[in-house]
């Protein structure tokens, strides 16, 4: 969480392939303090909250089908579901959910940068 003074903490959580790591990078160029946090991959399902515990929840989303084409991933439809399932916490928190199908990662980082800057008035 933030202290005083400190830029809110924006933490972006999401199954594999739904464009966390480049929307993190576009948001870090803005001087943004971001955290990627790999609750797809945790049992625990409020992970997100007891490591990071961010003032902003982004959550981006991708059908098994765009993933498969952004990435030839090493697996199935079940293990995708598998991490739609171990999100489902950190989804239902979220401060905006964001399905990247069909979106370029400049309109995803413009949806996600509107909205941080309205939620804090940057």
């Amino acid at each position: 969480m933030t202290t005083t003074n400190e830029k809110p903490l924006i933490g972006i959580v999401g199954p594999c392939s739904a464009g966390k790591s480049t929307l993190i990078a576009q948001l870090k160029k803005h001087n943004m303090r971001t955290r990627q946090i790999a609750q797809e991959h945790s049992h625990v399902k409020d992970m997100w909250q007891r490591l990071t515990n961010p003032d902003i929840l982004i959550f981006l989303d991708v059908s098994y089908a765009t993933a498969q084409e952004r990435r030839k991933l090493n697996w199935n439809e079940s293990e995708h579901a598998t991490q739609e399932k171990r999100l489902r916490h950190a989804r239902e928190h979220a401060d905006i959910y964001l399905l990247t199908d069909g979106l370029t990662p400049d309109e995803i980082f413009k949806k996600v940068f509107d909205f941080i800057k309205e939620m804090t008035d940057a």
